[in-house]
């Protein structure tokens, strides 16, 4: 952005900008809640990974998996009172607007096999990433060229072994094969001469190919007696290139000469090749778990996720290079803590809940109605029941965003105070 105008090759960066614009979900765009009763406990599970789920949560426990099982459920991600408040200086003073709500299922299935007595095979469908932001009232939000609509889907196939090497000791290592797609819609403005003001030219579409990276994770669990067990997992970062085709509409701004102008200096209604990549980034966790009484366990999970890698974003326009461009993040290293409680009998009802604190990744400059990432604490409740070979566990969790300012410093020249809640809802069947 220039002066506070955007051009159009900085808006169309917004395509590597959508890995970054989740709602009501983990710090960054990374979704933790894969499994309900990890979640009742508000994630802090790596030393347990004690139900199918350890194929995301920690895939060492795998090896301490000794029947056939298979596990089946969504989470419900939504998000309220998503608004923004302008704030000087630049092209954000005085404005206000809201997102649309936010309510999107995530699917979590998993099926685990054992081998023999000693291994054990696992395959997870998963969707740890994702996002999607609307804003309410396109035509006059202030924010509308830099982004009025965003949407990333990723789905994980995850297949994964884990074998005992004694009885309290078992490590686990698996591939992830990653699909995502990405989706995005925004106003391009330029400057009428006639009126004096700026108007709206265009509308930008994209809507990617669905693309796919390949991974790892390992992973080890080590039960040292009945009282006290600890766990440490890790998952590579995944690298997708991108490719889809964007369009550019127009829209007619009440000036003829102005009109003809753009017509004949932009591609308008034809498919634009648009090619970026986007690193997902690694994660590890250690987690540490204590029996504070005969039924009753706590866990301490200290979750790291290197969001460094993502620093430069470049988008490329093979057919039209004038418009390629890249935007630098400055995105950091993060850590999330994770403390959860289960307590109930074997075999019957068990009851948790838990706590995470949450860090953004995003500096102030980066922030944007794409985007606007804040820091956060969740509180979590969860109930399960696995009488014989069936069970079922449910959870849910509200989110208390911090209020989020660019405090002057925004990179697009918007800036203002975002606000948001969120709450979560996850149910699993496992046979």
């Amino acid at each position: 952005m220039s002066n506070g105008r955007p051009r159009l090759s900085t808006a169309l960066l917004i395509l590597a900008a959508l890995a970054q614009a989740p709602s009501a979900r983990a710090a960054g765009f990374h979704i933790f809640e894969q499994g309900s009763k990890a979640m009742g406990m508000a994630g802090a599970f790596t030393a347990q990974a004690d139900d199918p789920s350890a194929l995301f949560h920690n895939v060492g426990g795998l090896a301490f998996l000794h029947q056939r099982q298979v596990s089946v459920g969504a989470t419900l991600v939504t998000s309220h009172d998503e608004k923004f408040v302008g704030a000087a200086p630049g092209s954000g003073t005085g404005a206000n607007g809201s997102l649309s709500s936010l309510s999107e299922p995530l699917p979590h299935v998993y099926w685990i096999q054992p081998i023999n007595d000693n291994w054990s095979f696992g395959l997870g469908l998963t969707a740890p990433f994702g996002l999607k932001t609307e804003w309410e009232d396109p035509d006059n939000f202030a924010g509308r060229y830099l982004s009025t609509k965003g949407a990333m889907r990723t789905l994980d196939l995850s297949p994964g072994v884990g074998v005992k090497l004694s009885d309290k000791f078992g490590v686990g290592f698996g591939l992830i094969a990653r699909f995502s797609e990405v989706e995005l819609g925004r106003r391009v403005p330029s400057f009428d001469p006639a009126s004096g003001r700026v108007v709206d030219v265009a509308a930008f579409s994209l809507e990617s190919e669905v693309d796919q990276g390949l991974g790892w994770q390992a992973g080890l669990l080590h039960k040292y007696n009945d009282s006290f067990s600890w766990g440490f997992t890790y998952r590579s970062n995944v690298k997708i290139d991108y490719a889809g085709d964007a369009r550019l509409r127009q829209i007619t701004s009440g000036n003829p000469q102005l009109d003809e102008l753009i017509a004949a200096s932009l591609p308008l209604d034809q498919a634009l090749r648009a090619e970026t990549a986007i690193e997902f980034p690694d994660t590890a966790s250690l987690g540490l778990l204590v029996a504070v009484s005969r039924n009753s366990r706590v866990e301490l999970d200290v979750n790291w996720a290197g969001w460094s890698t993502f620093d430069t974003l470049t988008l490329q326009l093979p057919d039209f290079p004038a418009l390629s461009s890249s935007q630098v993040e400055n995105w950091k290293d993060v850590f999330q803590y994770r403390l959860g409680l289960r307590s109930g009998r074997a075999g019957g009802s068990e009851w948790r809940c838990g706590v995470v604190v949450d860090e953004s990744p995003q500096p102030d400059a980066a922030v944007s109605p794409l985007l606007p990432d804040a820091d956060r604490t969740g509180y979590t409740a969860g109930w399960g029941r696995r009488p014989g070979r069936r069970g079922v566990d449910l959870a849910v969790m509200y989110l208390d965003f911090v209020d989020r300012s660019t405090n002057g410093v925004n990179r697009d020249d918007f800036n203002g105070v975002y606000s948001q809640t969120g709450w979560l809802f996850s149910a699993t069947l496992t046979f």
